[in-house]
């Protein structure tokens, strides 16, 4: 199933990806709606184009009339939206979304969903240290990369349709993984990177640090501007896997701690060689 320019697209939570999914998709010519929660990013939205018609409201007949519905809430907000809504949803409907764990909520939604819905399941990798829908920007898409989280329960057709959602929005690269799988690659690639930025943050405030810092500071630290409210709950709700990745970057960290504090430099430098090979993979 290929997107088509006469659908029907609803955002539902319109704040920095869910903005940027919305300018992307509206510059393609696809009519855009949105809900919200705040009045001011419907207002926002509305003047600088970004969608063609938005409310605060539950408006069962904009809901009806997509035919596709891509949700950018937090996980226990989307889980209780379709709790409480999918009623509207039109029959032959698609949903979709960007969360960034799935074990909490895919199979739970698939679940509980009307046999005539479909829920596919994906995450696009990009983002940015600041949100609301007047920092969004379809550019942040492009060279990033998109993952569609399929399960049994989904059809070639709509995977291929969130498939096709990435390129058009330009993602550089779109690659499948099961629910598990996302899960484990995110708890490493995502969340410890930011388990490391907060602590690097929290253990040292001597004053004026900000007046030294070079590029390699800064570059470790970018994603320690973080919200505490959705991160907070993105840890909790894939707890088992982050944990894992943790205890093994503990293991790691104490390794190369034993050997600055046991002056084996030759094993310091066998890590650090096994550092920049490992790190050339990640290189655009």
């Amino acid at each position: 199933m290929k997107l088509i320019k006469n659908v029907n697209i609803l955002i539902v939570g319109l704040g920095l990806l869910g903005g940027s999914y919305a300018k992307g998709l509206k510059k393609l010519g696809f009519e855009v709606n949105a809900i919200t929660k705040e009045q001011s990013s419907v207002d926002y939205a509305l003047k600088n184009g970004i969608i063609d018609r938005g409310t605060t409201e539950i408006d069962s007949e904009m809901i009806a009339s997509a035919d596709i519905v891509i949700f950018a809430l937090y996980p226990h907000i989307f889980v209780d939206w379709i709790k409480e809504n999918q009623k509207y949803f039109k029959s032959g409907a698609v949903i979709t979304d960007v969360t960034g764990v799935k074990g909490a909520i895919v199979y739970k939604i698939q679940d509980m969903l009307r046999d005539d819905v479909e829920f596919i399941a994906a995450h696009p990798m990009a983002g940015r240290e600041v949100s609301g829908v007047e920092n969004s920007d379809e550019s942040i898409f492009l060279d990033a990369n998109y993952i569609v989280v399929p399960t049994e329960k989904n059809t070639p057709e709509a995977i291929e349709l969130c498939r096709n959602i990435g390129e058009i929005l330009g993602f550089k690269f779109i690659a499948e993984l099961t629910v598990e799988e996302h899960d484990d690659m995110i708890a490493f690639l995502s969340q410890l990177t930011h388990c490391l930025a907060v602590s690097l943050m929290c253990c040292n405030n001597t004053p004026g640090l900000e007046h030294y810092t070079g590029d390699s500071f800064r570059d470790l630290t970018r994603i320690a501007r973080i919200n505490d409210e959705m991160w907070s709950e993105l840890f909790l709700s894939n707890k088992t896997a982050l944990l894992n990745e943790m205890d093994k970057f503990l293991s790691s960290f104490t390794e190369l701690y034993d050997k600055i504090k046991n002056d084996d430099r030759d094993g310091m430098r066998k890590m650090m060689k096994v550092s920049t090979e490992r790190r050339k993979r990640f290189d655009k």
